[in-house]
Formats: structure tokens, C-alpha cells, sequence
């Protein structure tokens, strides 16, 4: 989706949810609870250490309830994720560097805490329509980059954008496994996925999806599932990982969905 919220990109939407006890907006699916994690998201190959160094997980605070989303790291400072998961959030710990996120001691893990003073929702964010779903997340300390903890690149700020159709994009995340898991994965997963023509995915989602938003294919039963809300969508050029887009809404079933559109 072509925003400007203190930065300017692409930006892609795929699957996502809320917590019990929080508003459910349309379409969104409920973000998995934190108390049982189980084994991996969508048909997704289990991620190595340093091969998504830009890959973040956010676990949510709302009132005496949490939540889990992804998130992309853009700097030393700022964190890209989706409105719909830190609309009304208390706070929010930050992962970075993690695989494992049940594994407290994972080599090269960092959890940093941040109040809601540090969350900046889009201005024009509308969860009736999805419009606008993207959230940047303020880090209270610098963050020092490693092999396990690296930003992606933002697309070049030139008012150009690619609409990537048929290229293939990677998306990462935690989310759960199939419609019958009950929480997100522990670990890490990822999916290499095309990029669909906006006809078709407005087939799919008649009325929601605008020339400002891409949709993945989720063919093969690839696909970004409950869980992985706000995390990245990458488009890899020359060596480079570019973010162009934050899993934001999905059809409702997470592993038999053939299309997932992306803000």
C-alpha cells in the first residue's frame, strides 16, 4: 500500500487476528494466544539463524490480555507492523534476533519493552475497511546491529512503485500451523510465494482491495496464517531485502485460502 506515515513504501497485507476479549475486525482472524505454543505456521520451511535478521514478533499488552504479531525492523530505532495490532495496545516487548521464542537463552535473542507512548498508528487508519493498516513502533534504546538482528531496506522513495506481479516474495513469521492449531509456532518459518495480478485477488475480496494494496498467492497451501499479523512481506533484489509490505487480512481459512491480500 502506497503510505506516507514518517516514511514512504510499498506495503503488502496477508493474515491476522485479535485476542480474546478485544474487538474482532472484519476479516481479521483471532491472534493466537500466548499460553501454548505449537509447531510451525502454514507449510513453511523452518527459518535458520541470521536468515531473517529483520524479522521481529511482538508480544502485545492489553489490559490484563496479550496477543502476538510480526513486525519488520527499518532501523536501529523504528519497527513496521500493522495497525490492527497495536490499535489499543498498553505495550508491546519487541523479539529481535530470535528463532525460538519460547527459549528464553536462544544465542543472540534481544526483548525489548515499550510503552504505548511509542506506538504511532496512521493517521487515517480505518478498521472498518482496513484501510491504512500500518503501525510503526518506536524502540527505546539503539539497537545494535548483528548477523542475527539486521533492517530491511525500504523501496527507493522516488514516487515509483512496482506492483511485483509474478514476482516471488518471501513472508516470515510465527503464525499457527492450520485452522485446527489453537496458538502460534515457537519457531520461525517462512514461505516463498508469487505475487498475484490485483484482478484476481479482487475476486477474491470484492470491494476491500485497492491498487494501493498486493496480494500473495497461497497456492500449494503456502500461506500466512493467524499469528503472523504485521510481519514482513520481502521482495529480495541484488542482495537486497526489500520490505514491501505488513501482513495485515486473509480469508478466513488460513491453510486451504488460494489468495491473501497485502497492505
Amino acid at each position: 500500500m502506497k503510505i506516507a506515515i514518517a516514511l514512504s513504501l510499498l506495503v503488502a497485507v496477508a493474515s491476522a487476528g485479535v485476542m480474546p476479549g478485544l474487538q474482532q475486525r472484519l476479516p481479521l482472524m483471532p491472534v493466537m494466544p500466548l499460553e501454548e505454543l505449537e509447531e510451525r505456521i502454514t507449510n513453511g520451511e523452518l527459518a535458520k539463524a541470521g536468515q531473517f535478521p529483520y524479522q521481529v514478533g511482538l508480544s502485545l499488552v492489553f489490559g490484563n490480555q496479550g496477543a502476538w504479531c510480526g513486525g519488520t525492523l527499518i532501523s536501529d530505532r523504528w519497527i513496521l507492523t500493522a495497525a490492527h495490532c497495536t490499535d489499543g495496545a498498553d505495550g508491546v516487548t519487541v523479539y529481535l534476533g530470535a528463532i525460538d521464542i519460547k527459549d528464553d537463552h536462544e544465542k543472540g535473542q534481544q526483548r525489548i519493552y515499550t510503552s504505548k507512548s511509542n506506538i504511532v498508528i496512521h493517521d487515517h487508519w480505518d478498521p472498518s475497511t482496513l484501510s491504512n493498516d500500518i503501525s510503526l513502533i518506536k524502540l527505546p534504546v539503539v539497537v545494535e546491529f548483528n548477523e542475527r538482528i539486521k533492517p530491511a531496506t525500504l523501496p527507493k522513495k522516488d514516487g515509483k512503485y512496482s506492483t511485483y506481479e509474478g514476482d516471488m516474495v518471501w513472508a516470515s513469521g510465527w503464525g499457527k500451523d492450520s485452522d485446527a492449531a489453537t496458538s502460534v509456532s515457537p519457531l520461525l518459518r517462512y514461505i516463498e510465494v508469487p505475487v498475484l495480478k490485483q484482478s484476481t485477488c479482487r475476486t477474491y475480496y470484492v470491494g476491500m482491495v485497492t491498487e494501493k494494496m498486493i496480494c500473495i498467492s497461497g497456492k500449494d497451501g503456502k500461506s500466512t496464517c493467524n499469528g503472523d499479523s504485521g510481519g514482513p512481506l520481502v521482495h529480495k533484489e541484488g542482495g537486497v531485502n526489500y520490505v514491501i509490505g505488513a501482513t495485515s487480512f486473509s480469508q478466513p481459512k488460513a491453510v486451504t485460502k488460494e489468495v491473501a491480500p497485502m497492505t
